[in-house]
C-alpha cells in the first residue's frame, strides 16, 4: 500500500490523495459504506460498486461470531465471500468493547465476551483480532483498542489509554498477510494531553495509517472538531488520517478542513431504513411523512441517482408505509449516492480552491 497526496488546500489542512491497495486505488477524502456483517444493508455488492464506492467496511467481532472463521477460510476470505473486488477495511472489534460493555469482562491481554447472540463466551484481544482480520483478508486492518465512553473522567480516560496503547503495540507485533496494512487508533476522550500523548505514542510504534477513534460517542460536536485540531498536526502528514464512525455531511466537511482523509458511518443507511433522505444542504426529509402522500416529485430535484431519476416521494412513501423492502432500498441508494457524490464534490473543491464555498452549504 502507498498513499500519495496529490492536492492541498491553501487555506486549511484539507488535501486530496490516492491510497493504493492490492484491490485497487482509493481517492481521498473518501466515505466508506458500512458492511458490518459482510453486507451494506439492503444492497448487493455490485449495486454499491455502481454507486461509486471505492472501499467498504466489515467488522471483526460480528464476522467472527457469524458466519465464523471456518466459513471465511472456506470462502477464501471476505472479498470472495461477499463478491466485493475492491478494498475492504475491517474494524478490530474494539468498538464492541465499548458498545457491548454489559457483556464483557476486561482482562490484561484482551476482553472476555458473552456473545450477544447466544451467550457463549469467547476471548478477543490483539492477537485474536489480528488473526481474525488476517483470515478475513481485508486490505486495511485496524489495531485492537478500547473505545473510551463519554463522559469519562481524566483518570479513567488515562487508564483506558494505557490499555489501548499496550494493545495497539501488541497488534503491531502480530503477523499479517503481505497485502494487509495496519492502522493505529488515537484515543484519549476529550482531553488534549491524552489525545496528543496517544498520537505521539502511536507514531513511535509506527503504522501505515492513523485513525482517530472515540469520537461521535455523545460528546458535543465542538469537542469533536477540537480533538481533530489537537491530533491531526501530531500525525505524520504523509500517512492517511481516518475519523472513525463520523458522520453527518457537515461533520465530514469540517473534518476534511482539519486534515481528515477517510470516513465511515451508518447514518446514510440507518436513516434510510427509517425513511429519512438527505437533500442538497445536508439536512434530511422524512419521506414517510403524510405531507408527501401526493408529492409526485423526486426526493431531491438536484440529485441524479437512480431513485430520484425514476421514483417520486409519493411512491417511496407508499412503499415505506406498507412495509415493502423496496422502499428502504430506494432511500438507501439515494443516501449512499448523496454521500459518495459529496466526497467527489469535496475533492473537486480542494483541487479548485473552492472548499470554503462548499462549506457554506452546510453552515
Amino acid at each position: 500500500m502507498s498513499f500519495t497526496i496529490t492536492h492541498k488546500d491553501d487555506k486549511s489542512l484539507a488535501r486530496c490523495g490516492v491510497l493504493k491497495t492490492e484491490h485497487g486505488e482509493i481517492n481521498t477524502p473518501v466515505f466508506m459504506p458500512v458492511g458490518t456483517r459482510a453486507s451494506v444493508k439492503t444492497m448487493s455488492s455490485h449495486e454499491v460498486e455502481d454507486l461509486g464506492a471505492e472501499i467498504i467496511l466489515g467488522n471483526t467481532y460480528h464476522l467472527f461470531l457469524k458466519p465464523g472463521l471456518d466459513i471465511m477460510k472456506g470462502a477464501g476470505g471476505l472479498h470472495k465471500f461477499e463478491n466485493w473486488n475492491r478494498p475492504i477495511l475491517t474494524d478490530s472489534g474494539g468498538f464492541q468493547v465499548f458498545s457491548l460493555s454489559s457483556l464483557r469482562k476486561m482482562k490484561k491481554d484482551g476482553v472476555e465476551f458473552a456473545s450477544h447472540i447466544d451467550g457463549s463466551r469467547f476471548f478477543l484481544g490483539p492477537k485474536e483480532s489480528m488473526e481474525i482480520q488476517r483470515v478475513l483478508g481485508s486490505d486495511i486492518v485496524m489495531a485492537f483498542d478500547e473505545c473510551t465512553p463519554y463522559p469519562c473522567s481524566h483518570e479513567d480516560a488515562k487508564k483506558s489509554l494505557d490499555i489501548t496503547t499496550r494493545w495497539e503495540a501488541m497488534s503491531r507485533d502480530q503477523k499479517l498477510d503481505d497485502h494487509q496494512q495496519l492502522f493505529g487508533i488515537v484515543q484519549g476522550s476529550v482531553y488534549r494531553d491524552l489525545r496528543e500523548k496517544s498520537a505521539e505514542e502511536l507514531v513511535k510504534i509506527g503504522f501505515e495509517g492513523y485513525a482517530i477513534g472515540g469520537l461521535s460517542v455523545g460528546e458535543p460536536e465542538e469537542n469533536m472538531f477540537e480533538c481533530l485540531e489537537w491530533v491531526v498536526p501530531v500525525l505524520p502528514e504523509e500517512k492517511p488520517h481516518y475519523l472513525m464512525g463520523v458522520g453527518t455531511p457537515k461533520q465530514i466537511v469540517e473534518a476534511v478542513i482539519r486534515g481528515v482523509d477517510m470516513f465511515d458511518c451508518v447514518i446514510p443507511t440507518r436513516l434510510a431504513r427509517h425513511g429519512s433522505a438527505f437533500v442538497y444542504n445536508g439536512s434530511t426529509i422524512p419521506v414517510k411523512a403524510g405531507r408527501y402522500k401526493a408529492d409526485f416529485t423526486p426526493i431531491d430535484s438536484q440529485c441524479n441517482c437512480y431513485t430520484c431519476r425514476n421514483f417520486t416521494k409519493s411512491y417511496i412513501r407508499h412503499l415505506l408505509n406498507v412495509g415493502e423492502i423496496l422502499g428502504m432500498r430506494l432511500v438507501t441508494i439515494h443516501n449512499l449516492h448523496y454521500y459518495i457524490t459529496l466526497m467527489q464534490e469535496i475533492r473537486n473543491a480542494i483541487k479548485t480552491g473552492t472548499l470554503e464555498n462548499l462549506r457554506e452549504r452546510f453552515v
